[in-house]
Protein backbone atom coordinates (compact mmCIF):
# COMPACT_ATOMS: atom_id res chain seq x y z
CA UNK A 1 0.00 0.00 0.00
CA UNK A 2 1.50 3.23 -1.15
CA UNK A 3 0.39 6.73 -0.85
CA UNK A 4 2.80 9.32 -2.15
CA UNK A 5 2.93 13.16 -3.43
CA UNK A 6 2.68 13.68 -6.92
CA UNK A 7 6.15 14.89 -7.84
CA UNK A 8 5.18 15.70 -11.87
CA UNK A 9 2.82 18.51 -12.77
CA UNK A 10 0.59 19.96 -10.78
CA UNK A 11 0.59 19.32 -7.16
CA UNK A 12 -1.05 16.40 -5.39
CA UNK A 13 -1.61 13.36 -3.41
CA UNK A 14 -1.83 9.75 -4.95
CA UNK A 15 -2.72 6.54 -4.22
CA UNK A 16 -1.42 3.19 -5.28
CA UNK A 17 -2.10 0.23 -3.65
CA UNK A 18 -0.98 -3.78 -3.03
CA UNK A 19 -3.73 -5.77 -1.43
CA UNK A 20 -4.94 -10.07 -1.55
CA UNK A 21 -7.91 -11.76 -3.26
CA UNK A 22 -11.39 -12.11 -1.53
CA UNK A 23 -14.05 -13.58 -3.03
CA UNK A 24 -18.15 -13.68 -1.97
CA UNK A 25 -21.25 -14.77 -3.79
CA UNK A 26 -23.70 -12.61 -5.44
CA UNK A 27 -25.97 -10.19 -3.30
CA UNK A 28 -27.18 -8.71 -6.54
CA UNK A 29 -30.96 -10.05 -5.92
CA UNK A 30 -31.17 -9.69 -2.48
CA UNK A 31 -30.10 -6.42 -2.99
CA UNK A 32 -33.18 -5.53 -4.89
CA UNK A 33 -35.54 -7.93 -2.86
CA UNK A 34 -34.39 -5.29 0.21
CA UNK A 35 -35.49 -2.32 -2.07
CA UNK A 36 -39.00 -3.14 -2.74
CA UNK A 37 -39.88 -4.54 0.49
CA UNK A 38 -38.82 -1.24 1.95
CA UNK A 39 -41.03 0.79 -0.12
CA UNK A 40 -43.77 -2.09 -0.03
CA UNK A 41 -44.07 -2.40 3.73
CA UNK A 42 -43.76 1.89 3.78
CA UNK A 43 -46.72 2.26 2.09
CA UNK A 44 -48.86 -0.75 3.78
CA UNK A 45 -47.50 0.76 7.35
CA UNK A 46 -49.29 4.48 5.88
CA UNK A 47 -52.51 2.83 4.90
CA UNK A 48 -53.23 1.78 8.42
CA UNK A 49 -53.49 5.63 9.73
CA UNK A 50 -56.05 8.32 8.84
CA UNK A 51 -56.23 9.48 5.44
CA UNK A 52 -54.59 13.21 6.11
CA UNK A 53 -51.93 11.28 7.79
CA UNK A 54 -51.83 8.97 4.96
CA UNK A 55 -51.12 12.30 2.72
CA UNK A 56 -48.32 13.67 4.61
CA UNK A 57 -46.58 10.49 5.32
CA UNK A 58 -46.44 9.70 1.80
CA UNK A 59 -45.28 13.34 0.81
CA UNK A 60 -42.40 13.16 3.00
CA UNK A 61 -41.38 9.29 1.69
CA UNK A 62 -41.60 11.40 -1.89
CA UNK A 63 -39.39 14.38 -0.53
CA UNK A 64 -36.91 12.12 0.88
CA UNK A 65 -36.70 9.50 -2.14
CA UNK A 66 -36.07 12.79 -4.78
CA UNK A 67 -33.15 13.97 -2.17
CA UNK A 68 -31.71 10.92 -2.19
CA UNK A 69 -32.09 10.34 -6.19
CA UNK A 70 -30.51 13.98 -6.15
CA UNK A 71 -27.04 12.77 -4.17
CA UNK A 72 -26.81 9.65 -6.59
CA UNK A 73 -27.37 11.59 -9.49
CA UNK A 74 -24.20 13.84 -8.35
CA UNK A 75 -22.47 10.50 -7.79
CA UNK A 76 -23.69 7.67 -10.28
CA UNK A 77 -22.40 9.90 -13.54
CA UNK A 78 -23.65 8.89 -17.33
CA UNK A 79 -21.62 5.76 -18.46
CA UNK A 80 -20.36 4.43 -21.65
CA UNK A 81 -20.22 0.67 -20.57
CA UNK A 82 -21.53 -1.24 -17.41
CA UNK A 83 -20.39 -4.01 -16.03
CA UNK A 84 -22.76 -5.98 -13.40
CA UNK A 85 -19.98 -7.68 -11.66
CA UNK A 86 -20.25 -11.52 -10.18
CA UNK A 87 -19.99 -10.17 -6.67
CA UNK A 88 -23.51 -8.51 -6.97
CA UNK A 89 -21.54 -4.83 -7.85
CA UNK A 90 -22.45 -2.43 -10.83
CA UNK A 91 -19.23 -1.10 -12.20
CA UNK A 92 -19.83 1.96 -14.43
CA UNK A 93 -17.27 2.97 -16.98
CA UNK A 94 -17.42 6.61 -16.82
CA UNK A 95 -15.31 8.53 -19.13
CA UNK A 96 -12.19 9.96 -17.11
CA UNK A 97 -13.39 14.15 -17.51
CA UNK A 98 -16.84 13.69 -16.15
CA UNK A 99 -15.89 11.26 -12.85
CA UNK A 100 -17.67 12.94 -9.35
CA UNK A 101 -14.01 14.58 -8.19
CA UNK A 102 -14.36 17.91 -11.03
CA UNK A 103 -17.64 18.80 -9.32
CA UNK A 104 -15.42 20.14 -6.97
CA UNK A 105 -15.45 24.13 -6.77
CA UNK A 106 -11.68 24.09 -6.06
CA UNK A 107 -10.90 21.64 -9.38
CA UNK A 108 -13.51 23.73 -11.48
CA UNK A 109 -10.06 24.49 -13.56
CA UNK A 110 -8.10 21.16 -13.09
CA UNK A 111 -6.19 19.29 -15.76
CA UNK A 112 -5.86 15.73 -15.14
CA UNK A 113 -2.76 14.24 -14.26
CA UNK A 114 -2.62 11.10 -16.34
CA UNK A 115 1.29 10.43 -16.20
CA UNK A 116 2.54 8.56 -12.88
CA UNK A 117 4.70 10.66 -10.72
CA UNK A 118 8.01 9.27 -10.41
CA UNK A 119 8.39 6.64 -7.63
CA UNK A 120 10.44 7.54 -4.47
CA UNK A 121 13.50 5.55 -4.68
CA UNK A 122 14.75 3.00 -1.83
CA UNK A 123 17.58 4.73 0.38
CA UNK A 124 18.70 2.24 2.98
CA UNK A 125 20.44 -1.44 3.60
CA UNK A 126 17.76 -3.44 2.72
CA UNK A 127 16.75 -4.08 -1.67
CA UNK A 128 13.51 -3.96 -2.10
CA UNK A 129 11.73 -5.90 -4.35
CA UNK A 130 10.88 -4.61 -8.27
CA UNK A 131 7.66 -5.52 -9.47
CA UNK A 132 7.15 -5.35 -12.88
CA UNK A 133 4.09 -2.83 -14.34
CA UNK A 134 2.57 -4.86 -17.09
CA UNK A 135 2.76 -8.35 -15.26
CA UNK A 136 0.96 -6.68 -11.83
CA UNK A 137 -1.85 -4.91 -14.29
CA UNK A 138 -2.56 -8.73 -16.03
CA UNK A 139 -3.03 -9.85 -12.04
CA UNK A 140 -4.60 -7.22 -11.01
CA UNK A 141 -8.16 -8.85 -10.99
CA UNK A 142 -11.08 -7.88 -9.38
CA UNK A 143 -14.37 -9.93 -9.44
CA UNK A 144 -15.93 -7.82 -12.09
CA UNK A 145 -13.34 -7.92 -14.79
CA UNK A 146 -14.55 -11.60 -15.20
CA UNK A 147 -17.59 -10.29 -17.33
CA UNK A 148 -15.93 -7.33 -18.71
CA UNK A 149 -13.29 -4.11 -18.68
CA UNK A 150 -13.90 -0.21 -19.13
CA UNK A 151 -12.69 1.38 -21.94
CA UNK A 152 -9.77 3.44 -22.15
CA UNK A 153 -10.31 6.91 -21.33
CA UNK A 154 -12.68 5.99 -18.56
CA UNK A 155 -12.65 5.10 -14.72
CA UNK A 156 -14.58 2.27 -12.96
CA UNK A 157 -16.84 3.50 -10.58
CA UNK A 158 -19.06 1.48 -7.91
CA UNK A 159 -22.24 2.66 -8.64
CA UNK A 160 -24.22 3.93 -5.45
CA UNK A 161 -27.99 2.37 -4.73
CA UNK A 162 -30.99 3.78 -3.05
CA UNK A 163 -30.56 0.57 -0.72
CA UNK A 164 -26.44 1.94 0.16
CA UNK A 165 -28.14 5.61 1.05
CA UNK A 166 -30.59 4.12 3.38
CA UNK A 167 -28.32 2.39 4.81
CA UNK A 168 -26.43 5.18 6.60
CA UNK A 169 -27.62 7.60 9.35
CA UNK A 170 -29.00 10.34 7.15
CA UNK A 171 -28.14 11.46 3.35
CA UNK A 172 -25.43 13.94 5.32
CA UNK A 173 -23.79 10.99 6.51
CA UNK A 174 -23.91 9.00 3.72
CA UNK A 175 -20.15 7.75 2.82
CA UNK A 176 -18.99 9.53 5.90
CA UNK A 177 -17.10 8.47 9.11
CA UNK A 178 -19.49 8.72 12.26
CA UNK A 179 -17.65 11.00 14.75
CA UNK A 180 -20.77 12.75 16.13
CA UNK A 181 -19.36 16.01 16.37
CA UNK A 182 -16.37 14.69 19.10
CA UNK A 183 -13.24 16.77 18.72
CA UNK A 184 -10.04 14.95 18.17
CA UNK A 185 -8.04 14.63 21.44
CA UNK A 186 -4.11 14.88 20.74
CA UNK A 187 -1.10 15.10 23.11
CA UNK A 188 2.03 16.27 22.19
CA UNK A 189 4.04 13.43 19.97
CA UNK A 190 0.83 11.34 20.22
CA UNK A 191 -1.51 9.68 16.94
CA UNK A 192 -4.34 11.24 15.57
CA UNK A 193 -6.96 9.66 18.39
CA UNK A 194 -10.88 9.89 18.31
CA UNK A 195 -12.05 9.89 22.03
CA UNK A 196 -15.38 9.16 23.39
CA UNK A 197 -17.24 7.63 20.19
CA UNK A 198 -16.74 4.26 19.97
CA UNK A 199 -13.48 4.33 17.57
CA UNK A 200 -10.58 2.12 18.60
CA UNK A 201 -7.05 1.82 17.17
CA UNK A 202 -4.14 -0.42 17.20
CA UNK A 203 -1.51 2.25 15.34
CA UNK A 204 2.11 2.66 15.16
CA UNK A 205 2.91 6.00 14.32
CA UNK A 206 5.71 8.28 13.36
CA UNK A 207 7.85 10.28 15.55
CA UNK A 208 10.53 13.54 15.42
CA UNK A 209 9.67 13.26 11.68
CA UNK A 210 9.41 17.18 10.54
CA UNK A 211 8.73 16.14 6.84
CA UNK A 212 6.74 13.49 5.06
CA UNK A 213 6.35 13.41 1.33
CA UNK A 214 4.58 9.53 1.12
CA UNK A 215 4.37 6.58 3.44
CA UNK A 216 4.25 3.29 1.90
CA UNK A 217 3.72 -0.95 3.93
CA UNK A 218 2.92 -4.16 3.04
CA UNK A 219 -0.11 -5.30 4.45
CA UNK A 220 -1.87 -8.70 4.53
CA UNK A 221 -6.04 -8.94 3.98
CA UNK A 222 -8.25 -10.60 5.98
CA UNK A 223 -12.39 -10.51 6.73
CA UNK A 224 -12.88 -10.03 10.04
CA UNK A 225 -16.55 -10.53 11.56
CA UNK A 226 -18.36 -7.14 12.49
CA UNK A 227 -20.85 -7.79 15.17
CA UNK A 228 -23.84 -5.08 14.02
CA UNK A 229 -24.18 -3.55 10.72
CA UNK A 230 -23.26 0.12 11.31
CA UNK A 231 -20.17 -1.04 12.95
CA UNK A 232 -16.88 -1.45 10.65
CA UNK A 233 -13.03 -2.86 10.45
CA UNK A 234 -10.26 -1.63 8.63
CA UNK A 235 -6.75 -1.29 8.15
CA UNK A 236 -5.40 1.55 6.38
CA UNK A 237 -2.44 4.23 6.14
CA UNK A 238 -3.05 7.72 7.47
CA UNK A 239 -0.85 10.85 6.07
CA UNK A 240 -1.96 13.90 8.37
CA UNK A 241 -1.00 17.27 8.90
CA UNK A 242 -2.68 20.16 11.07
CA UNK A 243 -3.64 21.02 14.38
CA UNK A 244 -5.26 17.70 16.00
CA UNK A 245 -7.06 19.85 18.51
CA UNK A 246 -9.03 22.07 16.26
CA UNK A 247 -10.73 21.56 12.92
CA UNK A 248 -8.37 22.29 10.35
CA UNK A 249 -6.82 18.65 10.83
CA UNK A 250 -5.91 17.18 6.95
CA UNK A 251 -5.77 13.31 6.38
CA UNK A 252 -5.21 11.22 3.68
CA UNK A 253 -6.25 7.70 3.99
CA UNK A 254 -6.42 4.53 1.61
CA UNK A 255 -6.46 0.67 2.71
CA UNK A 256 -8.92 -2.19 2.85
CA UNK A 257 -12.34 -2.04 5.25
CA UNK A 258 -15.23 -4.52 5.88
CA UNK A 259 -18.28 -2.18 6.55
CA UNK A 260 -21.63 -3.57 6.20
CA UNK A 261 -23.46 -0.37 6.56
CA UNK A 262 -21.30 1.54 4.07
CA UNK A 263 -21.38 -1.24 1.08
CA UNK A 264 -24.41 -3.87 2.24
CA UNK A 265 -22.09 -7.22 2.90
CA UNK A 266 -19.14 -7.87 4.51
CA UNK A 267 -16.51 -8.47 2.19
CA UNK A 268 -13.18 -6.52 1.92
CA UNK A 269 -13.10 -3.56 0.19
CA UNK A 270 -10.33 -1.30 -1.22
CA UNK A 271 -10.84 2.02 0.24
CA UNK A 272 -9.76 5.49 0.08
CA UNK A 273 -11.42 8.69 2.82
CA UNK A 274 -9.82 12.35 3.08
CA UNK A 275 -11.01 15.37 5.17
CA UNK A 276 -9.28 18.86 5.26
CA UNK A 277 -11.30 19.83 8.44
CA UNK A 278 -11.30 17.20 11.06
CA UNK A 279 -13.79 15.07 9.43
CA UNK A 280 -16.61 17.80 10.26
CA UNK A 281 -18.36 18.51 6.81
CA UNK A 282 -14.93 17.82 4.02
CA UNK A 283 -14.58 14.57 2.51
CA UNK A 284 -15.60 11.19 2.13
CA UNK A 285 -14.80 7.47 1.17
CA UNK A 286 -13.94 6.47 -2.25
CA UNK A 287 -15.88 8.39 -4.77
CA UNK A 288 -18.89 9.21 -2.76
CA UNK A 289 -18.45 13.08 -2.87
CA UNK A 290 -15.85 14.97 -5.27
CA UNK A 291 -12.01 15.39 -4.60
CA UNK A 292 -10.47 12.04 -5.53
CA UNK A 293 -9.74 11.78 -9.05
CA UNK A 294 -9.17 8.57 -10.59
CA UNK A 295 -6.86 7.95 -13.48
CA UNK A 296 -6.86 3.91 -13.74
CA UNK A 297 -8.95 2.14 -15.84
CA UNK A 298 -8.91 -1.20 -14.21
CA UNK A 299 -9.23 -0.76 -10.62
CA UNK A 300 -12.91 -0.06 -8.98
CA UNK A 301 -12.55 1.82 -5.53
CA UNK A 302 -14.39 -0.07 -3.15
CA UNK A 303 -15.12 -2.81 -4.97
CA UNK A 304 -13.80 -5.95 -3.13
CA UNK A 305 -10.03 -6.37 -3.53
CA UNK A 306 -7.71 -8.95 -5.50
CA UNK A 307 -4.17 -8.52 -5.84
CA UNK A 308 -3.27 -5.03 -6.92
CA UNK A 309 -0.21 -2.68 -7.45
CA UNK A 310 -0.34 0.33 -9.62
CA UNK A 311 -1.40 4.16 -8.99
CA UNK A 312 -5.14 4.37 -8.63
CA UNK A 313 -5.43 7.96 -8.62
CA UNK A 314 -4.78 10.87 -6.15
CA UNK A 315 -6.29 13.98 -4.39
CA UNK A 316 -5.43 17.77 -6.12
CA UNK A 317 -3.57 19.74 -3.77
CA UNK A 318 -5.78 22.69 -3.53
CA UNK A 319 -8.06 20.64 -1.80
CA UNK A 320 -6.00 21.12 1.65
CA UNK A 321 -4.65 23.47 3.87
CA UNK A 322 -1.62 21.55 5.01
CA UNK A 323 -1.46 18.33 3.03
CA UNK A 324 -0.95 20.36 -0.08
CA UNK A 325 2.64 20.76 0.51
CA UNK A 326 3.94 17.87 3.27
CA UNK A 327 2.44 16.06 5.82
CA UNK A 328 4.06 15.74 9.71
CA UNK A 329 2.91 12.64 10.44
CA UNK A 330 2.15 8.95 9.65
CA UNK A 331 -0.61 6.22 10.83
CA UNK A 332 -0.16 2.64 10.03
CA UNK A 333 -2.94 0.18 11.68
CA UNK A 334 -6.28 -0.88 12.49
CA UNK A 335 -9.56 0.77 13.33
CA UNK A 336 -12.86 -0.19 14.52
CA UNK A 337 -16.44 0.87 15.71
CA UNK A 338 -17.49 -0.22 19.07
CA UNK A 339 -20.88 0.54 19.76
CA UNK A 340 -21.38 -1.27 22.69
CA UNK A 341 -24.44 -3.41 21.39
CA UNK A 342 -26.65 -5.02 24.23
CA UNK A 343 -23.97 -2.91 26.69
CA UNK A 344 -21.24 -4.89 26.30
CA UNK A 345 -17.59 -4.45 23.72
CA UNK A 346 -18.56 -5.31 20.36
CA UNK A 347 -17.18 -8.65 19.22
CA UNK A 348 -16.33 -7.04 15.94
CA UNK A 349 -12.62 -8.13 15.03
CA UNK A 350 -9.56 -5.94 13.71
CA UNK A 351 -7.21 -7.49 11.34
CA UNK A 352 -7.58 -11.29 11.35
CA UNK A 353 -9.25 -11.51 14.91
CA UNK A 354 -6.40 -12.35 16.51
CA UNK A 355 -3.99 -11.02 19.02
CA UNK A 356 -0.64 -9.68 18.04
CA UNK A 357 1.46 -12.43 19.80
CA UNK A 358 -0.01 -15.03 17.84
CA UNK A 359 2.35 -13.82 15.55
CA UNK A 360 2.73 -14.84 11.31
CA UNK A 361 -0.03 -16.57 9.83
CA UNK A 362 -2.86 -15.88 12.61
CA UNK A 363 -2.22 -12.52 13.28
CA UNK A 364 -2.76 -9.39 11.04
CA UNK A 365 0.52 -7.33 10.07
CA UNK A 366 2.11 -4.09 8.73
CA UNK A 367 5.89 -4.57 7.68
CA UNK A 368 8.25 -2.78 5.29
CA UNK A 369 7.18 0.51 7.12
CA UNK A 370 8.44 3.63 4.93
CA UNK A 371 8.13 6.87 4.07
CA UNK A 372 9.07 9.25 1.45
CA UNK A 373 11.70 12.24 1.94
CA UNK A 374 12.17 15.66 0.80
CA UNK A 375 14.18 14.08 -2.29
CA UNK A 376 11.71 11.71 -2.97
CA UNK A 377 13.65 8.71 -1.40
CA UNK A 378 11.91 5.86 0.65
CA UNK A 379 13.28 5.35 3.93
CA UNK A 380 12.99 2.49 6.62
CA UNK A 381 10.60 3.92 9.43
CA UNK A 382 12.78 3.26 12.11
CA UNK A 383 11.37 5.70 14.78
CA UNK A 384 8.01 4.70 15.49
CA UNK A 385 5.77 4.20 18.59
CA UNK A 386 2.56 1.99 19.26
CA UNK A 387 -0.69 2.53 20.85
CA UNK A 388 -3.77 0.68 21.81
CA UNK A 389 -6.66 2.53 23.78
CA UNK A 390 -7.88 -0.93 24.66
CA UNK A 391 -5.14 -3.82 24.55
CA UNK A 392 -7.48 -6.42 26.35
CA UNK A 393 -9.23 -5.90 23.27
CA UNK A 394 -7.08 -5.14 20.58
CA UNK A 395 -3.48 -4.55 20.72
CA UNK A 396 -0.60 -4.04 18.66
CA UNK A 397 3.52 -4.84 18.88
CA UNK A 398 6.75 -4.02 16.87
CA UNK A 399 9.42 -5.47 15.87
CA UNK A 400 12.22 -4.98 13.16
CA UNK A 401 14.64 -7.00 11.32
CA UNK A 402 16.62 -7.23 7.52
CA UNK A 403 14.09 -9.00 5.52
CA UNK A 404 10.99 -7.00 7.36
CA UNK A 405 12.08 -3.66 7.84
CA UNK A 406 9.81 -2.19 10.62
CA UNK A 407 7.10 -3.92 11.19
CA UNK A 408 4.39 -5.02 13.77
CA UNK A 409 1.63 -7.33 14.16
CA UNK A 410 -1.66 -6.04 15.70
CA UNK A 411 -5.38 -6.54 15.88
CA UNK A 412 -7.82 -8.67 18.19
CA UNK A 413 -11.36 -10.31 18.60
CA UNK A 414 -12.68 -7.46 20.46
CA UNK A 415 -15.36 -9.18 23.51
CA UNK A 416 -13.59 -11.93 25.46
CA UNK A 417 -13.51 -12.29 28.93
CA UNK A 418 -10.57 -10.11 29.07
CA UNK A 419 -12.13 -6.96 27.47
CA UNK A 420 -14.34 -5.10 29.31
Amino acid sequence: MEVERMKEGERGLSFAGTTMSSSSSSLRGLAISLLLLFFFFSADEIMCVPDSNYTNNRRVETLKLARIERRLDKINKPAVRTIESPDGDIIDCVPRHKQPALDHPLLKNHKIQKAAPQRPRFKGDRTPINYNASDATRRAWQAWHHVGHCPKGTVPIRRSSVDDVLRAKSLFHFGKKHLGGVPLARKVDAPDVVSGNGHEHAIAYTVNTEEVYGAKATINVWDPSIQVENEFSLSQIWILSGSFDGTDLNSIEAGWQVSPELYGDSRPRLFTYWTSDAYQATGCYNLLCSGFIQTNNRIAIGAAISPVSMLVGYWPAALFTHLSDRATMVEWGGEVVNTRPHGEHTSTQMGSGRFAEEGFGRASYFRNLEVVDSDNSLTSSRAIATMAENSKCYDIKSFSNADWGTYFYYGGPGNNPHCP
